[in-house]
């Protein structure tokens, strides 16, 4: 566990400074770009895989057929328009509400046919205003709506001097504004000039009205502005006639559009016929009573928006959805969010940082000292785990969850992290390779460093396996061998045993001579030492027998004696003192002890038992535990050394399980039972036991090099002896070693 101050320091304030300073970019412009594209991407891949539209809102757009049939737009004369409302008033199951994003704010010689068209469909129309910062035509002064049809919105609970306003208005006609409501229709673009929010309420002076999709949710409900009560900054609230509705805005009363269709899923629904069609096809069958030739949509009951929807018309802008969106779509999607309740909203900043700042925080405190792999993949695992929940949360419940400053903050935070980690973890490693880089291997050395905590230097307690190894007759070679050739011989040699040592995670020691000493178990604990030390062993003695081969294939090279080379290695285990030791200007990471004086003791010892790999009991228990029986030892009773007075169980290593032959195994237990009569005092059974099973000894003095003897023809002869001189009453079967 960190300490708390290193807490702090290390992760808690790097945390913080980074989220902070990401928090205070969140607003910045450019940031604000980056968010919103990402958003609109959500928009965009949400619209491909939508239910379609609310069935109660239809599109009468003029589109490229009705240009077709009516000439072009600059042309039209108010009698098309009035042509639709009438025909639109002749069927039998009329709209409850049409809605108007066209602007009339000029007089015509044909605004009869208009006026009595919207007539015919008394208060179900609602004519488009637009708010303006220029002096409009003397007609569209505010105050000339009509009061009995267009009212302000006057429950407003808070400061309604923030809301969207201009000092004019652009209204429709006089004629117009007395046959039908008036609502606006403005949609203003973003910074970016894209359209994400629109003002559901204007303030032209003092006085505030309802836009256009405001006014036909209200119209469609039979309601009027007197149900409305408003709290900028919070939402719009409508209450009447079984009707509540809360519509979240910001304070200036703009609306979080939340955009879901295009006109492709408006015509998907056939729910976006044409202008003309609708007012040739309807006038036709409920006016004309003929056959209109074409299956007529059903807008009875629906909310209707007219506008302009052919390409190249002036009413188009930047949307999510879109660079170029019939502006009456932006209507129709905020209708639908109105009448299902489907809003927008931004998800609680307070929860999205302080979720961001949590997870930032743990990955620093429990993950950095991870591995470095590790530590990477959660600093891009949670950035993309991050965006999919933004993307299902926007798919599923519409909360706009930020990405690029969050994620901004936590990648900055993982950089910092790493960079330092990177740092630290170079300077770890140099000062490392620098104590231990000669004598260990770089496996450990790479322990060392992800160990996060430098080797405890200058001695402390550990317990470990203690490894000692030892040519036979090494003095022979010296005699035989010219300088440069025993150095060469010596350096292929040491090099063999100190690559498997260090490739099982052992540390050298030193080296004496022709003697390796290696430790296992520190500076890196290992929790089977004992059994990495015996599996060293009997790797290093299998490496020496190819060696010998190779040795001997090189004929004349080298003289008979190295083509019979033999290694002697003790091992022991237990607790011993390790650290960095000797004077202030010259020391060595090394091992002492009374375990390591044993570990000693077993390899001068194995020459005297006939063997070449001798081990204590307790280095024979500790492999067991770690692995079992796959390892096999022949006990060979107990010896007191030199300056110790408890005795010990010695074994010899014999080999793997695996590669046991019957013979090997016959003989250890032939072994065996001679050596419990041994025990036993009974000397003949026991030296015809050992004369059985030194027949079928695996090393035999004659017939492999370097072999002198084995542990049969030892115990034969010690059998011998004391069947000749018979040992004291309290002989337990100890051997005494008197030599060191």
């Amino acid at each position: 566990m960190t300490p708390r101050p290193a807490f702090l320091r290390q992760q808690l304030v790097p945390a913080v400074v980074f989220f902070g300073l990401a928090y205070a970019l969140a607003h910045a412009p450019w940031v604000q770009r980056i968010e919103d594209v990402t958003l609109d991407f959500r928009t965009r891949f949400r619209a491909t895989h939508q239910d379609p539209p609310d069935p109660r809102v239809a599109v009468i757009g003029v589109d490229d057929d009705s240009l077709q049939r009516f000439g072009r737009w600059q042309d039209w004369p108010r009698r098309n328009h009035g042509l639709l409302l009438h025909a639109l008033a002749a069927a039998p199951e009329k709209p409850a509400v049409v809605g108007w994003d066209i602007l009339f704010p000029e007089p015509s010689a044909d605004d009869e046919h208009l006026v009595d068209g919207a007539a015919a469909l008394p208060g179900r129309v609602i004519f488009a205003a637009y708010a303006s910062n220029d002096a409009p035509l003397a007609q569209a002064a505010p105050d000339e709506l009509s009061p009995d049809l267009t009212q302000p919105i006057t429950r407003i609970e808070g400061d309604a001097a923030k809301l969207f306003s201009a000092p004019y208005a652009l209204l429709p006609v006089a004629p117009l504004r007395a046959v039908g409501l008036t609502a606006f229709v403005d949609t203003p673009a973003g910074h970016d000039g894209v359209r994400r929010t629109v003002p559901l309420l204007v303030r032209v002076k003092d006085r505030v009205y309802a836009s256009l999709a405001l006014q036909c949710a209200l119209r469609f409900w039979n309601l009027t502005v007197a149900d409305v009560r408003v709290r900028p900054g919070e939402a719009i609230f409508i209450e009447g006639k079984g009707v509540t509705r809360r519509i979240p805005i910001d304070e200036a009363g703009r609306f979080f559009v939340n955009y879901r269709h295009n006109i492709a899923d408006y015509l998907a629904r056939d729910q976006a016929p044409g202008h003309a069609q609708i007012a040739i096809a309807f006038h036709k069958k409920y006016v004309e009573r003929a056959d209109p030739g074409v299956t007529l949509p059903n807008l009875g009951g629906k909310i209707a928006l007219v506008g302009l929807v052919a390409p190249g018309l002036p009413d188009n802008g930047p949307t999510p959805l879109s660079p170029e969106t019939p502006l009456v779509f932006v209507q129709a999607n905020i209708v639908g969010n109105i009448l299902g309740e489907d809003y927008a909203r931004p998800a609680n900043p307070f929860w999205v940082w302080g979720l961001a700042l949590a997870i930032g925080v743990a990955g620093v405190r429990w993950l950095s000292d991870k591995r470095l792999r590790s530590y990477t993949s959660f600093s891009i695992g949670v950035p993309a785990i991050f965006a999919v929940v933004a993307f299902i949360a926007w798919q599923r419940w519409s909360v706009a969850i930020p990405l690029v400053a969050p994620v901004l903050g936590f990648g900055s935070l993982q950089i910092f992290v790493i960079g330092r980690r990177v740092l630290s973890e170079q300077r770890k490693r140099e000062e490392v390779q620098g104590m231990f880089g000669t004598y260990v291997s770089p496996a450990v050395v790479d322990r060392l460093v992800k160990s996060g905590e430098p080797p405890r230097l200058g001695g402390h307690e550990s317990e470990i396996t203690a490894y000692f190894s030892d040519i036979q007759g090494f003095s022979r070679f010296s005699e035989q061998l010219p300088p440069d050739r025993l150095v060469e011989l010596m350096n292929e040699y040491l090099t063999a045993c100190t690559d498997v040592v260090t490739d099982e995670g052992g540390t050298l020691d030193k080296y004496i001579g022709d003697a390796v000493v290696a430790m296992f178990g520190a500076p890196i604990a290992l929790p089977d030492h004992a059994y990495r030390a015996c599996l060293v062993a009997l790797r290093v003695q299998r490496r020496l027998a190819e060696l010998r081969e190779k040795w001997r294939a090189e004929g004349d090279r080298w003289p008979s004696i190295v083509w019979e080379m033999q290694t002697r290695i003790g091992l022991n285990s237990g607790p011993c003192v390790i650290g960095n030791m000797g004077s202030r200007t010259r020391f060595n990471y090394t091992m002492m002890g009374d375990n390591v004086n044993l570990a000693s003791r077993m390899e001068s010892g194995a020459k005297r038992w006939g063997v070449f790999t001798l081990c204590t009991q307790a280095t024979k228990v500790a492999c067991e535990r770690d692995a079992g029986d796959r390892l096999v030892f022949r006990s060979l009773g107990k010896i007191r050394v030199v300056g110790r007075g408890q005795a010990v169980g010695i074994f010899e290593l014999v080999g793997l399980k695996e590669e046991m032959s019957a013979a090997t195994r016959e003989c250890l237990a032939k072994f065996d039972a001679a050596l419990a009569r041994y025990h036993a005092r009974d000397w003949p059974a026991a030296i015809a036991g050992f004369e059985a099973s030194a027949a079928l000894e695996p090393y035999q003095p004659g017939r492999d090099v370097g072999v002198a003897s084995n542990p049969s023809l030892v115990f034969a002869k010690l059998a011998r002896g004391y069947a000749d001189n018979a040992p004291a009453a309290g002989w337990d079967g100890t051997h005494d070693m008197r030599e060191k």
